[in-house]
């Protein structure tokens, strides 16, 4: 079967499919709300099971969805940061054509994809995008982000392999710390929703206290679950007995902020 793919790069269709970005798109009928998934896989890879499987969940809630082939590595840095801008901003200029309110766009990110939705909620601008011939200034802001056992510093506590794919072994202090996305938090990101596990042997548990905390001092809402048990790269996780629970307590959380 095969799969429809909206580039949204602004590459030539000469360029390799690794080489692009692109959405696929989940869209349920009379739904206005959407939620973007972005996979994990340390910028080197994205996880399968942190995709499609998502984003047909989000739809069996009632909720349309989009899931992002962002680039990778090598050493990419900004690029897929750009990637999350662009697919932001293609959804809420395209909004109409999906039935999608373009105040209802939310970001969902699991472990690289967690660090990659945090710096598209903390890091936006306003982008020129033409749709049947009008342009206009578009937010590459979501207004509300997921976050999924999360990568989010590139300091202490953070993921060296993603580190070492986003910036590579020579990167300055000053862009380890332009890619911590909890020094890029203020009053106007948006809500968070965000989850971890304390036995992550992965990405340390600290990733999501510390966004938890930027969240916090900048008086930003968010809701924070921190389970026993389960590891880490779990997804969906619907079997597992204690972390299980996480996709109820984020539909209602989503529920609350009119998704």
């Amino acid at each position: 079967m095969s799969v429809e793919k909206i580039w949204i790069d602004g590459k030539e269709d000469t360029a390799t499919t690794e080489e692009r970005a692109y959405l696929v798109p989940f869209i349920v009928e009379y739904s206005d709300k959407v939620v973007i998934v972005l996979p994990g896989g340390g910028y080197e890879h994205r996880a399968d099971h942190e995709g499609a499987p998502v984003a047909e969940w989000l739809n069996q809630n009632g909720i349309s969805a989009f899931v992002l082939h962002y680039r990778l590595s090598p050493k990419q840095q900004r690029i897929p940061l750009e990637d999350g801008q662009r697919a932001i901003c293609y959804v809420r200029a395209h909004a109409a054509h999906y039935g999608i309110h373009p105040s209802k766009i939310a970001i969902l990110g699991f472990s690289a994809g967690g660090h990659l939705a945090a710096m598209t909620g903390t890091v936006y601008e306003e982008q020129s995008v033409t749709v049947a011939g009008v342009t206009q200034s578009i937010s590459s802001r979501p207004d509300a982000m997921i976050l999924c056992y999360p990568v989010i510093t590139m300091e202490h506590y953070g993921h060296e392999g993603s580190r070492l794919s986003l910036l590579g072994a020579e990167a300055s202090p000053e862009q380890i710390r332009a890619h911590s996305a909890e020094q890029c938090v203020t009053a106007q990101t948006p809500p968070a929703f965000i989850w971890h596990n304390t036995d992550d042997d992965v990405v340390p548990v600290q990733n999501s206290l510390q966004i938890a905390m930027a969240l916090e001092q900048h008086h930003v809402p968010f809701e924070l679950h921190i389970y026993e048990s389960g590891g880490h790269g779990q997804g969906l996780a619907l079997e597992h007995p204690v972390m299980g629970n996480w996709t109820k307590q984020c539909m209602i959380w989503l529920h609350r902020q009119g998704w």
